[in-house]
């Protein structure tokens, strides 16, 4: 698909959104792989690339200027919290799930149409 506005198409793969004329491929992508909670969704990857972003301590571009549905998983992919971020509240609402010790993996869902965007795990 050509890229036809900013911000509007969520790499994956950068966690920021494509540029105006790039191409990204609509692919479908299993995020929680067992559990009541599997699941599988439609992810953008700007073609080309091969290689994943990594953010430590800091939310990525696309995942700032986004309203996100954060879900916290315990080892066993049983959700445990759930919570609604809106543009440039991740970070806060991230450490608060991660307060609780239970939680092993958070997923960013983009709100609005409920792609995944991104796993945060500790480090």
């Amino acid at each position: 698909m050509p890229v036809t506005s900013f911000p509007g198409f969520p790499c994956r793969l950068t966690l920021d959104d494509a540029e105006l004329g790039e191409t990204v491929l609509l692919v479908n992508y299993q995020s929680v792989p067992a559990g009541p909670y599997r699941a599988r969704h439609a992810i953008f990857i700007t073609e080309g690339l091969t290689e994943a972003a990594s953010f430590m301590d800091a939310v990525p571009p696309a995942l700032e200027r986004r309203t996100l549905s954060l879900r916290a998983f315990d080892r066993d992919w049983d959700m445990v919290a759930a919570e609604l971020a809106q543009p440039g509240e991740a970070d806060g609402a991230i450490r608060r799930m991660l307060a609780d010790p239970a939680v092993t993996i958070i997923h960013a869902h983009n709100a609005t149409r409920g792609c995944f965007a991104a796993a945060v795990e500790r480090a």
